[in-house]
């Protein structure tokens, strides 16, 4: 079994730095860990219903909606660190949306098909 490849029940794999997880080869900015629980959760919320109010914008056909709903989706993924300035301090670049085989987490991403 390929373990890059998993199924939705399962936690995309996390790179050794915990910055990222990968999902289909590319990596996804995670969270700001300096987040507490309920500030995350409400953050969270938040952008999940920035994410509803998209779709109904999309399905309404009302593009004022549609680009306010947006607006929301992308403060609350600022706010989580998924977005924005990076949250690490050590001068890293940001690799979100690259291809782990693309980048310095290339032999690790390969490792793991060889773990299955």
């Amino acid at each position: 079994m390929d373990k890059r490849r998993r199924s939705a029940r399962e936690r995309p794999p996390t790179t050794p730095d915990g910055r990222y997880i990968v999902v289909r080869g590319r990596l996804w900015r995670r969270s700001n860990p300096a987040l507490g629980e309920a500030e995350r959760r409400s953050l969270v919320d938040a952008l999940m219903d920035a994410r509803r109010s998209v779709g109904q914008a999309q399905r309404a056909g009302d593009e004022s909606a549609l680009g306010l709903a947006r607006s929301r989706v992308q403060a609350a993924k600022v706010a989580l660190g998924e977005r924005g300035p990076v949250w690490w301090d050590d001068g890293s670049p940001d690799l979100n949306r690259h291809m782990a085989r693309n980048t310095g987490y290339a032999q690790w991403y390969a490792d793991l098909e060889t773990e299955a």
